[in-house]
């Protein structure tokens, strides 16, 4: 701010331009929006958000769904609720939404998955990734993900809660806003998974023989 004739100055030192551009480069929460999804019941399936707490610290998302397939997932704390991701103002991506994505976000305290595949589509090709499929599974501490898309052959769920108020969670890693319906249980057992999603995070994520290569099919 500029000073007055016979102000005397602030002894505050101004910022420098390095200073400033440190401070605009900082990390871009996600919001997560007040509303709810219908939790998916044991027929649907699930996937796999990151301490323990209120959702916060969320990235801003590309706008590129991504697919994710395992032969057979198996998780210890799982919950499961409605939000809105965000991609960045003036994302290429935004299409028609307007640069916001309803997704089912799924969150699981420990998970294994059994022959891990992921891809996501770059003009034409596939960047393809895969771990997990030589014996050893794939291992995710605080998984999760946000998904529009979700599919399994059979979900089978521990001591399931359905309806709960997403906020008063306790068994996923994380617990969802106020007012929105969601679901959790002990745990979860799921074959055939398979999921588009815009988002995922972990604590700790241990991938063996993995294997990452452009493709020209996905997963």
């Amino acid at each position: 701010m500029a000073l007055s004739e016979g102000t005397s100055p602030d002894p505050t030192p101004t910022p420098s331009p390095a200073d400033a551009s440190a401070r605009r480069g900082g990390v871009r929460f996600r919001r997560a929006a007040l509303m709810g999804v219908p939790a998916l019941t044991a027929a649907a399936a699930l996937v796999v958000l990151t301490a323990q707490g209120a959702l916060a610290t969320q990235f801003a998302i590309s706008g590129m769904p991504f697919v994710v397939t395992a032969d057979r997932l198996e998780g210890r704390g799982f919950g499961q609720f409605g939000a809105i991701d965000n991609m960045p103002e003036g994302s290429p991506n935004a299409g028609d939404t307007g640069g916001q994505i309803l997704t089912i976000v799924t969150a699981i305290r420990e998970a294994e998955l059994t022959n891990l595949c992921q891809s996501v589509e770059l003009g034409g090709t596939f960047l393809h990734i895969t771990a997990g499929n030589k014996g050893t599974p794939v291992k995710a501490s605080g998984l999760t993900t946000d998904s529009t898309e979700i599919s399994g052959k059979v979900a089978d769920f521990d001591n399931i809660e359905i309806g709960g108020d997403a906020s008063t969670f306790e068994k996923p890693p994380v617990k969802g806003p106020l007012g929105v319906f969601g679901q959790q249980a002990d745990t979860v057992k799921l074959k055939d998974l398979r999921q588009k999603n815009y988002a995922t995070t972990a604590v700790r994520f241990t991938l063996p023989d993995l294997h990452m290569r452009f493709s020209s099919k996905g997963c």
